[in-house]
């Protein structure tokens, strides 16, 4: 099947996210479920990249990786290049995860994002105004593969650090001559892998329309309250925080702590994961009260913060600040 911006399977009539038959179906509980077989030839290292990756998704947004059963539209996941078709195409539609080369959390994201129904960043139908492509240092048979696309931009602004951004150089055919130059200011960063990025996750949400609170923090440093700090946080609150920073091990240190105090903490509380999900191992278990909470260590470069509440009496809430190790 030919393959057009590097990694997109074309698909004839399939346009962007404009085409809204081409969005997996969201489900009555209001996650949409996007069923996934992934190839045997992958070792339990790579699947458990394969697996954070996804929890990502299940964390920060409605949607859900989910093993096939019986579907008849799902992803097929096989170790094949590092390429996509653009949305659900109904059937059993491959996803190409090539190993020794694209088995890493941003690669996967960067390709079920297209699966989701993502062009690239740098194809969208404004990207004139961000970015200068170098037409000259491409080679003519390149050139399809920076065209604008009409696209659905969700009202969000061009995201420069997108998972979904092609790199400064992608398919420059002249050495330290850059293909994408941004603009106003050239030496902003593009083409990170590292995984999605803030506005990846907000264009996720807008596109499936999921009512999710859910944060990522992907500074060195950073800071971290409940809704309303220092005044007192909604009832029926439901929120996680996702830190997720490019070296090994986070400290969390909270600054202030003030949650309603119930037996065991069934009302309000907030519980901390060593890793991108609540299925990770747990660092501080179901916490309220008030006082003081010891710094929190992460042994990976993410850590998983959940905060609930329930529909009677709140406190003042929690502060924290967080910093890579």
């Amino acid at each position: 099947m030919p393959v057009q911006e590097g990694d997109i399977v074309i698909k004839i009539g399939r346009s962007t996210t404009m085409c809204s038959s081409c969005l997996w179906p969201k489900s009555a509980d209001g996650t949409v479920p996007v069923p996934y077989t992934l190839s045997s030839v992958y070792n339990d290292n790579q699947v458990n990249v394969f697996r954070n990756a996804m929890q990502e998704y299940e964390t920060l947004t409605c949607v859900r990786f989910i093993p096939r059963t019986t579907e008849t539209a799902f992803l097929n996941i096989v170790s094949d290049g590092c390429q996509s078709s653009v949305g659900r195409s109904g059937g059993g539609q491959d996803v190409g995860v090539q190993i020794g080369g694209c088995v890493g959390r941003g690669v996967i994201q960067h390709e079920l994002n297209h699966a989701l129904g993502f062009y690239h960043e740098h194809m969208r139908s404004d990207r004139d105004d961000y970015v200068n492509i170098m037409f000259q240092y491409i080679s003519r048979k390149m050139w399809p593969d920076f065209t604008i696309r009409k696209t659905n931009n969700l009202g969000l602004e061009y995201d420069y650090g997108s998972v979904m951004h092609y790199g400064r150089y992608t398919f420059s055919n002249t050495s330290n001559q850059p293909s994408i130059v941004p603009k106003p200011d050239p030496n902003v960063p593009i083409g990170q892998r590292n995984g999605m990025s803030i506005l990846d996750v907000s264009k996720v949400n807008r596109l499936y329309q999921c009512n999710v609170c859910g944060h990522l923090l992907t500074d060195k440093n950073g800071i971290l309250n409940s809704a309303n700090y220092p005044s007192a946080y909604p009832n029926d609150a439901s929120c996680v925080w996702l830190i997720r920073t490019t070296t090994k091990g986070i400290t969390l240190d909270f600054n202030g702590f003030d949650v309603q105090s119930s037996p065991k903490c069934v009302s309000d509380y907030i519980k901390i994961y060593d890793g991108p999900s609540r299925t990770s191992p747990v660092l501080l278990d179901k916490t309220c009260g008030t006082g003081s909470i010891p710094r929190i260590v992460a042994s990976t470069n993410q850590m998983l913060i959940e905060f609930v509440s329930d529909s009677s009496v709140t406190g003042v809430g929690f502060k924290a600040t967080y910093s890579s190790v």
